[in-house]
């Protein structure tokens, strides 16, 4: 018997036509049986303020680390803004990075994305991306970057609708569940 997988998605775009979400809205739609995807929306968290933290934390932040908390792993995409991940994901990652070294991101799968209108697909947003996750010290899936550039014309009503990106990206999905069910079979 499988076990059922939680899944946390994180967008780092805020835009009503996101391709990040799309994308995540995709593969929700694309899982298995027994595999479900949460999205949780970054808009609502406030600017990282270590005074505000610990049991001054606000209710959008405590909502987000129990989000993380209770999920298996999480899938997070990433805009390219000006060579870097966007600000509202940075944001996020740094509130889920605290208290120091007792983060609910320390240790759990992540695997990531871009995607960009550039054809580039936001590679430099990706390095940075991993790059915070490395700190934080989150378990990055071992596979290549997923990044999906052009995405204006691979997104069309809110999904992902480009074959050869969904066949990438789904298999970087497949790494991810079999780390997640990896470690659920070390925990029982």
């Amino acid at each position: 018997m499988s076990t059922k997988v939680n899944l946390l998605g994180l967008s780092g775009s805020l835009r009503a036509q996101s391709a990040h979400t799309a994308v995540l809205r995709t593969v929700a739609e694309c899982l298995p049986e027994l595999v479900r995807l949460e999205l949780f929306g970054l808009g609502s968290l406030p600017p990282y303020n270590e005074d505000c933290d610990g049991v001054h934390a606000p209710l959008e932040v405590l909502a987000l680390r129990e989000a993380v908390a209770r999920s298996d792993g999480l899938l997070i995409g990433s805009p390219e803004y000006n060579h870097g991940m966007s600000g509202v994901l940075k944001n996020a990652l740094d509130w889920l990075s605290r208290p120091h070294g007792q983060s609910v991101l320390s240790g759990r799968a992540v695997l990531t994305f871009t995607a960009s209108p550039a054809f580039t697909g936001g590679v430099r947003a990706h390095q940075q991306l991993n790059e915070t996750l490395w700190a934080i010290q989150a378990r990055l899936v071992q596979y290549p970057q997923i990044v999906i550039g052009s995405s204006g014309s691979k997104t069309r009503e809110g999904r992902l609708v480009d074959d050869a990106s969904r066949r990438f990206l789904m298999a970087g999905i497949e790494c991810l569940l079999e780390q997640v069910r990896s470690s659920q079979r070390l925990r029982s």
